[in-house]
């Protein structure tokens, strides 16, 4: 396998991980997580990060979401090293540029599709007048405009997950973070998400990474890592696994 920071995009990086660790405490002591892992993803440029349930994936999410400290590692993103920006901001950073889709949704509970998508537009200060078009657009995107006003606790579990994912873009961020974006969805809805990234990617000039069980998902990205025991190596080719695929999560 390639070596990740190596591995170039023909891009400026928009994001660039390096040396990052990651470890837990517990009553049984240190365990790490993350072990030196490093990526860079460019300007429209979407990567996919593959790997067995339990080895840390998440973790890299949350970090790169600036939601948790590595233990060690550098991150730069936009230019700016987010490590060294005190923690009010990188929440303001986090606002202004981050789009999370969450693997369980996290909707908003007793509130309809369009308060969901609102409620991250009031919190970034957009103006009442620009959120309904906005709120609209990102919806018929993800073939859920006829859901505008409905309550999201009725919604299906697929319907939920294209809420979360148009909630991720309506604040229109540079990065996308995504876990597990198509895990609830059939192949039709979750093609559709996929035709949106891409989109997003060609048009708005930003990076995605997203975490995936699914080749046919990583393949249509334009990079693919495999995450296994902490480590972090770029797949030969996107949307395949290693020879040796049983990838064992550290103890």
């Amino acid at each position: 396998m390639n070596n990740p920071s190596t591995e170039s995009s023909g891009n400026t990086p928009l994001i660039e991980v390096r040396e990052v660790t990651h470890a837990y405490h517990n009553g049984a002591g240190i365990i790490p997580v993350l072990r030196g892992v490093s990526l860079s993803v460019g300007h429209e440029e979407m990567a996919a990060v593959m790997g067995p349930s339990g080895c840390g994936k998440s973790t890299l999410l949350s970090i790169l979401g600036l939601l948790l400290i590595p233990s060690q590692g550098s991150y730069r993103a936009l230019g700016r090293d987010l490590l060294s920006l005190s923690r009010s901001q990188q929440a303001e950073f986090r606002r202004k540029f981050i789009g999370f889709v969450f693997q369980s949704c996290n909707l908003i509970e007793n509130t309809t599709v369009y308060e969901n998508l609102e409620f991250p537009l009031i919190y970034a200060g957009v103006r009442r007048s620009e959120r309904t078009p906005r709120i609209r657009e990102t919806l018929a995107r993800v073939n859920l405009l006829h859901r505008l006003h409905h309550p999201s606790n009725l919604l299906s579990g697929g319907e939920q997950q294209r809420v979360a994912v148009a909630r991720a873009l309506v604040n229109r961020p540079r990065i996308i973070l995504a876990d597990e974006p198509t895990g609830q969805l059939d192949r039709e809805h979750s093609q559709l998400v996929m035709d949106h990234f891409e989109q997003l990617v060609e048009e708005e000039n930003i990076a995605v990474i997203l975490v995936t069980h699914d080749p046919q998902v990583a393949s249509r990205c334009h990079r693919v890592y495999i995450l296994e025991d902490g480590v972090l190596s770029v797949a030969p080719k996107p949307g395949t696994l290693p020879p040796d695929s049983s990838m064992r999560c550290s103890p």
